[in-house]
């Protein structure tokens, strides 16, 4: 049946949104970028995100009294494991040879809670920014996982690319206007 007037037409949005994609083929099917013709550049992104917590939370990890354990060494771990088995978690993500996965979890008693920040390099035809990205998410992910006994209140958020440099594009930084 047609769409009421001034309706959009959910399938020619899809359409649109298909055209735009580079993981989507002519027929619509996924694909992985060919990036065969691209020059290795030495690539390298950080990504940043949070893990907030009741002050009590914040205080039994700073003391180590975690029922888990080493919360945040094995957070940092889990983290850079993580980022080095990105193309096993994200469809259609390249598997890089990665040079470097640095995973920094800080505690902020403003928050409260802990920051996450994760470093990627590579050399390699494209970029480090899902790899930067995967780090922090596990990290997080792993801080609530051994915290979530002591509480359920805890919130991840704010993750996003910080910065990445190498390749067509160049370096960018976030906040930074070209």
């Amino acid at each position: 049946p047609p769409l009421p007037a001034g309706r959009p037409d959910p399938a020619a949005a899809r359409r649109l949104r298909m055209s735009r994609l580079t993981h989507v083929d002519k027929g619509g099917r996924p694909s992985m970028v060919d990036v065969t013709g691209k020059p290795e550049t030495d690539r390298i992104a950080t990504a940043a995100g949070t893990l907030r917590c009741l002050p009590e939370t914040l205080a039994t990890v700073r003391e180590g009294n975690a029922p888990k354990g080493a919360v945040i060494a094995t957070a940092e771990l889990a983290g850079i494991m993580a980022g080095k088995r990105t193309a096993d978690l994200v469809p259609l993500c390249h598997p890089l040879p990665l040079s470097k996965v640095a995973v920094e979890i800080g505690m902020d008693e403003a928050l409260p809670g802990f920051r996450v920040a994760a470093e990627v390099r590579t050399r390699g035809v494209t970029g480090v920014e899902m790899e930067a990205l995967t780090a922090v998410g596990v990290a997080c992910l792993t801080l609530f996982d051994m915290l979530k006994a002591i509480d359920r209140t805890m919130i991840i958020s704010d993750i996003a690319v910080i910065s990445k440099s190498g390749g067509r594009s160049g370096e960018w930084t976030a906040g930074a206007r070209p």
